[in-house]
């Protein structure tokens, strides 16, 4: 009778655990970013926040999306895509916004003037939407045309939680570039941390597709020399270099 009682209870509470689980999984992606989405509509500055950062999660999980079609996975996998697309082009918004308001010399740039030089700095946000139209629509034929083929579908699979896995990679060259972490949110890098640790987790007890569980290790190692950044750059600071006159003095004027 003990067991019985036992076992009637742990099975609403296994459907519990997991509903929680497959939430985590779905909001749990965005989470990071709304410390830097607070800090910058707060200082009224974005050049702490590495948009190609935006980039990179728009292009992994349109491709998961699509790769969705080919190899189904998890329904929190594929709705956790959708919703950070959604915070994405939220943070794209804010970031352009700010940036256009904060230029001197406003030089109209749109996508398409299919510029190199100005990708991924418009003037506008619609460009930036335009623009993932058309990636989107793109990689949605080439998909449709090639589901038949096996090898294809788990290329797909591979480059999108590939594209994934370098999520931090523009933050981190960012960072030694300009040897600081100045800007960037700490609170947004280890929330990526803890994030990228319980999803890759949480591929591996559900037996995710390989890739995502490889690209999730890789994942949070770059979390972690990103976090390595911000301790050294923090201790050693780039001493800045002498000027005749601060040049702010000359928009001041």
């Amino acid at each position: 009778m003990d067991a019985e009682g036992l076992g009637w209870l742990l099975v609403p509470l296994h459907q519990l655990v997991s509903w929680g689980a497959a939430g985590a999984m779905v909001f749990g992606g965005v989470v990071p970013y709304i410390p830097q989405y607070r800090d910058i509509r707060r200082t009224q500055n974005a050049e702490g926040f590495s948009t190609y950062v935006c980039l990179v999660l728009l292009v992994a999980n349109i491709l998961r999306i699509l790769f969705w079609f080919g190899r189904r996975f998890e329904a929190p996998l594929l709705w956790q895509s959708v919703v950070m697309i959604l915070a994405m082009l939220l943070m794209l918004k804010l970031c352009t916004e700010v940036r256009v308001a904060s230029e001197l010399n406003v030089q109209r740039r749109v996508f398409a003037d299919l510029e190199p030089r100005h990708f991924w700095r418009w003037s506008r946000f619609g460009d930036y939407v335009q623009c993932v139209l058309a990636f989107s629509g793109v990689a949605g034929c080439v998909t449709y045309l090639s589901l038949d083929s096996a090898l294809f579908v788990e290329s797909l699979g591979f480059l999108a939680v590939l594209t994934e896995a370098m999520l931090g990679v523009p933050q981190l060259c960012r960072n030694h570039r300009h040897r600081s972490t100045e800007g960037m949110s700490i609170k947004m890098v280890l929330m990526w941390t803890s994030g990228d640790t319980f999803k890759t987790a949480y591929f591996l007890l559900n037996g995710a597709p390989l890739q995502f569980s490889v690209c999730g290790l890789l994942q949070v190692l770059v979390d972690l020399a990103i976090l390595g950044q911000a301790y050294a750059f923090t201790r050693h600071p780039l001493k800045p270099a002498p000027h005749a006159a601060h040049p702010a003095s000359a928009k001041a004027l």
